[in-house]
């Protein structure tokens, strides 16, 4: 098969989402737990989720453009506060479920029915039910002219997650963790380690190191 830019631009919508969104590869998956001012809570699942920086910690998310009805995203402008949950097998299909475009008015946690969780007195709630939650500070939004979406830039503030899936080099090992990916808008995938390398470098060779 051979698609180019004129092809794509005739490619139905839905074929079109799904074809482009699967050509990325598998994406990193969180569920993103805000709460407004008037203490409504919300939950809203991303694939956009990436790492930034260690020192400082930092993370991305790409949010769709503004429409004015962005409820995570006007949570996050308002109290600068968020939380990121990843997603396991036993509870997927709810953190699909969040998806979906509840009113602002409803909670999705009530409606999906996962757990609000509040740690350390953070504003915004954690799944009660995922394995690794971070407390995430807003740091930085960019509005991205290319398409209209936006980039929002995190400072990783607190990190909850089992000792036993954190090895003695501080590699998390999100395959015990049984945390879940995702390819495309919708296909759900377990991971399988092939192995871990050495730190590359010209003068050395590459070894298994787990």
């Amino acid at each position: 098969m051979h698609i180019n830019l004129d092809d794509m631009a005739q490619l139905e919508q839905r074929y079109r989402a799904h074809f482009i969104n699967s050509l990325g590869g598998f994406k990193s998956l969180v569920m993103l737990g805000t709460q407004s001012l008037q203490g409504q809570t919300n939950l809203a699942l991303f694939s956009s989720f990436f790492h930034l920086g260690a020192s400082p910690a930092l993370c991305g998310l790409i949010v769709r453009p503004d429409n004015g009805n962005r409820h995570t995203l006007n949570n996050i402008m308002n109290t600068e506060l968020y939380t990121l949950n990843h997603v396991h097998e036993a509870i997927y299909q709810q953190a699909h479920q969040t998806s979906a475009s509840y009113p602002a008015a409803q909670s999705e946690f009530a409606a999906t029915g996962l757990s609000e969780e509040w740690l350390g007195g953070f504003f915004a709630p954690f799944v009660k039910e995922s394995r690794v939650k971070m407390a995430v500070q807003l740091a930085q939004r960019i509005d991205l002219q290319v398409n209209g979406t936006i980039l929002l830039i995190g400072n990783i503030l607190d990190v909850y997650l089992p000792d036993e899936i954190v090895g003695s080099d501080g590699f998390v090992d999100l395959e015990a963790a049984g945390t879940v990916t995702l390819s495309g808008l919708d296909s759900y995938h377990h991971t399988q380690k092939i192995a871990r390398l050495s730190y590359a470098k010209p003068d050395r060779p590459l070894t298994i190191i787990g």
